[in-house]
């Protein structure tokens, strides 16, 4: 079986393009203007903000680098931002798309599973692989047109990973489950559930990191800009605050990076080293942390620093943001188990950073075995929604990163609903 390596740049998994059509063919009304933006919509202009973020940020870390350039200098966290915020903006077209073939199945039901994915629009290797999905998920089940609304679901992401047919069986076992637990009369209803739950998801985080941490970023580059004299990471900590941040507890986490930035492995179980730090503490100290890197004496010490300030970030991001939205303490009644649609789609994940792409099961296999059982494929044993398989997962992004720093800055063309 030929699983992705991480240092491969290859085209996306699916033809926007195609599936935009696709899409626009299977919406059964105009579009028509609505009050608010929709998720899509927020996407694009969270990738934009990210975008602008990167380089101004980048800018000062590096300042060769220009608006639209590259930069061989260890990427910031803001960097890595915009790929993750576009694949997000991917899953929720994804699900848009499904979302408007299920309405156009209700009017006129598919004729076959053929049927099904010719109206989709899907061809070469993602039709085969999302035919085999259906199929399972018949198996499991479903109606013709509920597997391929829910195949079709997963049509942004890693399916090369279903060539294993461990990985297949149980992604198509987990989702059948979901279907089961779904709320809804007909098929079409209990899958159209799990769709929105995905598409919620997905908005709902993007609008979480990028409300605090990219909202963060916007008032400290304002207040660097509005300031006078040379800024220092000493400045940083007495002068620059966020709204419960603790400026003694952001020189404590700064002094850490400093006294640690070159172990080896980096350290990254912020609340083991720095227990009872107010996370928005963490997000000071990693402005400084970013000033610092800024004024150190070799690229090494400066690349070590940086890979600091994005540990603190990431931190922050994946346990204050991103895990309540994933694992929230109640379970609307509208939707499926958040946590269960994420282990099911763990296998699968993948983002493009810039022309270096990461996979989740390109991380899963480079570990241990977990369960030593061989019926079993490595992907399937870990979750998303957990915070640590999701925490290990992202650092070994970065590092696959790092290696190739400069193709981080190619840039993501942020989404367009075609149906807003």
């Amino acid at each position: 079986m030929a699983i992705p390596t991480r240092t491969d740049a290859r085209p996306p998994v699916f033809s926007l393009p195609a599936l935009l059509g696709a899409a626009l063919l299977l919406c059964t009304t105009a579009a028509h203007a609505q009050s608010a933006p929709t998720p899509l919509e927020d996407n694009r202009t969270i990738t934009l903000g990210y975008i602008d973020i990167a380089y101004e940020l980048g800018g000062i870390i590096d300042p060769t680098l220009q608006p639209g350039g590259t930069s061989n200098v260890r990427p910031n966290w803001f960097t890595f931002a915009p790929h993750a915020s576009q694949t997000g903006g991917m899953g929720m077209y994804s699900a848009a798309l499904a979302r408007h073939f299920i309405a156009a199945a209700r009017l006129q039901p598919s004729l076959s599973l053929s049927n099904a994915l010719d109206r989709l629009g899907l061809s070469g290797v993602l039709r085969g692989q999302l035919q085999d999905l259906s199929l399972q998920l018949i198996a499991q089940g479903l109606s013709t047109d509920a597997a391929a609304a829910l195949s079709v679901m997963t049509s942004s992401l890693n399916t090369g990973a279903l060539v294993d047919v461990r990985t297949l069986l149980a992604t198509a076992s987990r989702l059948g489950a979901l279907y089961a637990s779904a709320p809804g009369l007909s098929p079409l209803d209990k899958v159209e559930v799990i769709v929105v739950t995905l598409e919620r998801t997905l908005h709902e985080g993007n609008l979480a990191i990028f409300s605090d941490i990219g909202g963060s970023a916007r008032l400290y580059l304002d207040w660097r800009a509005a300031a006078t004299g040379p800024i220092t990471p000493a400045r940083v900590l007495t002068e620059f605050t966020l709204v419960d941040a603790i400026n003694a507890q952001a020189q404590t986490a700064y002094t850490y990076a400093l006294a640690h930035a070159e172990d080896s492995p980096r350290p990254n179980r912020m609340d083991l080293v720095l227990p009872g730090l107010h996370w928005k503490s963490l997000l000071v100290a990693a402005f400084a942390v970013y000033e610092e890197a800024r004024l150190a004496p070799t690229p090494a010490r400066r690349d070590a620093l940086i890979a600091m300030g994005n540990n603190f970030v990431a931190w922050r991001e994946q346990r204050d943001q991103a895990q309540p939205v994933f694992t929230p303490p109640g379970s609307p009644t509208d939707e499926v188990s958040r946590a269960g649609l994420l282990q099911a789609l763990t296998p699968l994940l993948m983002t493009n950073f810039g022309t270096v792409r990461w996979t989740y099961a390109d991380y899963a296999y480079a570990q241990p075995d977990r369960d030593g059982n061989p019926l079993t494929s490595p992907p399937t044993e870990y979750s998303w929604a957990d915070f640590l398989d999701r925490w290990n997962g992202i650092l070994f992004a970065f590092d696959a990163s790092y290696a190739r720093p400069s193709e981080l800055w190619v840039m993501p063309e942020p989404l367009t609903d075609p149906l807003g």
